[in-house]
C-alpha cells in the first residue's frame, strides 16, 4: 500500500541540500592522472567534477604548484598536458597565499608540529571557509580549527 506524503513534507525532501565547501590536497589531483591506481583515479575524478559542478571546490596556488612538479616528475605526463590541467584546476577557486598567509602557517606549524607545507594547505581551506579538506596525507577524522580532514579513498 503506498503512502502519501503532506505537502509540508514533500516539500521537505524535496529542498536541494548545499554543497560543502571542500579543499583538495595536491595528492587528490595526482591519483586523477594515476593509471596505476585506478580505483582511486575514478574516485578522484569523480570528486573533482562533482566539486567543479557544484562550484564547491577549493585548491590553493600551492596545490596547483605541486600538482604541476609532481606529475611531470613522478606520474611523466607531459609538461604541455600538465599546463592545460592545471588551467582546468584552477577553474575550481583557488587561494592565493600572502605573507599573512604565510606567518599563519608558521604559527600552526609551530603549535601544532604539522609540516610547514601541511600547514600552508591547512590554513589556505580555514581562509576559504571550507568545512572539509580532502588528502590523503592527513590524519583522516581529525578536526582543524573548523575543518575536517577526510581520507576519501578509506
Amino acid at each position: 500500500m503506498a503512502t502519501r506524503m503532506s505537502a509540508s513534507r514533500a516539500s521537505l525532501v524535496a529542498l536541494p541540500t548545499r554543497p560543502v565547501r571542500t579543499f583538495f590536497d595536491t595528492n587528490i589531483l595526482l591519483y586523477c592522472d594515476d593509471q596505476a591506481s585506478p580505483g582511486k583515479q575514478h574516485r578522484a575524478l569523480d570528486l573533482v567534477i562533482a566539486h567543479r559542478k557544484q562550484r564547491s571546490g577549493v585548491v590553493s596556488l600551492q596545490v596547483l604548484q605541486e600538482y604541476f612538479a609532481n606529475a611531470t616528475r613522478k606520474l611523466g605526463v607531459d609538461a604541455a598536458l600538465a599546463q592545460k590541467k592545471v588551467e582546468t584546476y584552477a577553474r575550481l577557486e583557488v587561494v592565493e597565499p600572502t605573507v599573512h598567509d604565510l606567518l599563519a602557517a608558521i604559527d600552526l606549524h609551530r603549535l601544532r608540529q604539522f609540516s610547514i607545507w601541511d600547514a600552508l594547505i591547512l590554513h589556505a581551506a580555514r581562509k576559504a571557509g571550507c568545512k572539509v579538506l580532502l588528502s590523503e596525507d592527513l590524519q583522516h577524522g581529525q578536526m582543524i580549527d573548523g575543518v575536517a580532514i577526510l581520507n576519501p579513498f578509506l
